[in-house]
């Protein structure tokens, strides 16, 4: 057994973001001034956490928060990042480069609520969640290796105890006290959207005392910061979570002094 923490950072504000276009897989846009400034107060704001394993999106805006990140971060400034293309934004199709609206209208068209809608071209929710299922068995795998000779590991051997549930107080350091290994992955709105539903809904992730639905499932904004704890078991065939707990989602406290953020999910 592993335990370790996870916390998936939203890449900042582009100026695509700010003139509510879309901007998927195919068009690789940098951060804006304020995308620059919402990625250095996430950068402060978790400072003083231990990075052992830093994944990303290979998309600039990806790329660029994360950097910022770590260059604020007081212990992880040398951990590699590791660039994954299964990270990526959900892929609009056609709709890639034109305004929100015009999704909304290709949606209504058709029929159908625009979060549900497929562009010609782009993919499917079924799609994005796919990939992440393939990211998360690389990761896993990954993490293992790394850290699975580990003491806590050997020590689970003989059957996992009861963990106890994650200390809440709205503290960057939520729920890493005692959890040596700690990865970060910097993604994307939707992205993390999708992948944040199948944590909770296929995986039965469980959520803290008091959070509601509408919570879990509400757009990421720029640089939000969600966290889980996870278990692995070593299987036979790949290595299986026992146990998911989620510490808190699309935190943002962080952007309190950032004027102007743009809190939109695409």
């Amino acid at each position: 057994m592993l335990t370790f923490a996870l916390t998936i950072v939203r890449h900042g504000e582009t100026q695509y973001n700010r003139d509510k276009l879309l901007q998927g897989q195919g068009i690789d846009t940098m951060l804006s001034e304020t995308g620059h400034k919402q990625a250095a107060e996430a950068g402060r704001y978790l400072k003083d956490l231990h990075f052992t394993n830093v994944f990303v999106s290979n998309l600039q805006r990806a790329v660029q928060t994360a950097e910022i990140i770590l260059g604020n971060n007081l212990h992880s400034s040398a951990t590699e990042i590791i660039l994954d293309p299964l990270l990526r934004e959900r892929g609009f199709g056609v709709a890639e480069g034109r305004p929100k609206e015009h999704l909304k209208n290709m949606a209504n068209a058709a029929g159908q609520a625009c979060r549900d809608y497929t562009p010609p071209g782009g993919e499917t929710l079924e799609q994005v969640k796919t990939r992440f299922k393939k990211f998360l068995k690389s990761f896993y795998q990954c993490m293992l290796e790394e850290h699975g000779s580990s003491d806590q590991c050997s020590a689970s051997s003989s059957g996992p105890s009861e963990p106890e549930q994650p200390v809440i107080a709205g503290l960057s350091s939520d729920g890493v006290h005692n959890v040596p290994v700690h990865a970060l992955i910097v993604s994307h709105g939707a992205f993390i959207r999708v992948s944040v539903r199948h944590l909770v809904e296929d995986l039965q992730c469980c959520l803290p005392a008091g959070l509601k639905m509408n919570q879990v499932f509400s757009p990421c904004p720029n640089t939000g910061i969600s966290r889980f704890i996870i278990t692995l078991r070593r299987e036979e065939s790949d290595p299986r979570a026992a146990r998911i707990q989620c510490v808190f989602i699309n935190r943002k406290d962080h952007l309190d002094d950032v004027k102007n953020s743009d809190l939109t999910v695409l």
